[in-house]
């Protein structure tokens, strides 16, 4: 016999997880508020920017994890956070949660920006080869190997028939140097991509609850029964696969990873030094 996981309402919400509901919501107000209204995106000061980008602040790392990208993106992670974190603040109490949360939102962050530094660095080392030898070959090269995603497509077009023309009037003087211009602009863009979102914690939120919760039922999409183990498990497999495939989705799969990851730690961590709190 194993225990469905029903959470108990709204009205008898831990004060950790309420307050970071409130929190957020009005967070994603004023996002909402600034750019529909007064026409500023706070994304550009509060979202996480990868530190070669002119946007980077250091206070990112914590503020990225109250901004949110759209009404489903905050509408699930707040789900997630009412559903499995009332049970584990219930657990630990309002103080293990708010560091367990805070520690799985920031780390997130750390690995986000240690992948993004891992693709800058594969960049910047064709970026070197092209300077020394500015060929439309090994223009399209760096293309091709990152520099064009998350481009509009008339980015891209504008791109290819540049290439196409440096080729075809292959020798001509203005063309490398204007592809350095766009090589410059292309880095600028990229590292201006924001990360935002509470997901890296709420990641972290539901690997501990499959952690200390392994048998509990969870009636996946309200419907199909799946233990807690093999549903944090499965949602881990699913990000690291989608990760890798380096699908162009919009969405920040390491960062799930790393809530999970440091959300698995710390639990050690916490097991390990049992008195520690």
């Amino acid at each position: 016999m194993y225990d469905n996981y029903r959470p108990q309402g709204f009205r008898l919400l831990p004060p950790v997880v309420k307050n970071l509901l409130i929190i957020n919501v009005l967070f994603y107000l004023a996002t909402f508020t600034a750019i529909n209204v007064y026409k500023v995106d706070l994304n550009n000061y509060l979202a996480l920017h990868y530190f070669e980008s002119n946007l980077f602040q250091p206070f990112q790392y914590i503020t990225y994890m109250f901004m949110h990208g759209n009404f489903e993106h905050i509408l699930f992670n707040m789900f997630a956070l009412w559903m499995f974190g009332y049970a584990l603040e219930n657990i630990w109490g309002p103080k293990r949660f708010l560091i367990y949360y805070m520690v799985t939102g920031i780390g997130a962050a750390f690995i986000q920006t240690f992948v993004t530094w891992i693709d800058f660095h594969s960049l910047h080392t064709l970026a070197e080869a092209f300077q020394q030898n500015a060929t439309p070959d090994n223009f399209e090269t760096l293309m091709k190997a990152g520099l064009l995603k998350n481009i509009n497509p008339e980015g891209i077009v504008q791109i290819s028939n540049f290439t196409e023309q440096w080729r075809i009037n292959n020798g001509s003087a203005p063309f490398a140097p204007q592809a350095t211009i766009f090589i410059n602009q292309l880095f600028e863009l990229k590292a201006s991509i924001p990360t935002v979102g509470a997901s890296g914690a709420v990641y972290g939120i539901l690997l501990a609850f499959g952690m200390i919760f392994p048998n509990t039922l969870i009636f996946l999409y309200f419907l199909f029964p799946i233990k807690a183990k093999w549903f944090v498990i499965a949602y881990g497999a699913i990000e690291l696969f989608s990760g890798f495939a380096r699908t162009n989705d919009g969405i920040a799969h390491f960062a799930h990873l790393g809530g999970m990851i440091f959300g698995f730690l710390l639990i050690k961590y916490w097991r390990i030094n049992r008195n520690t709190y």
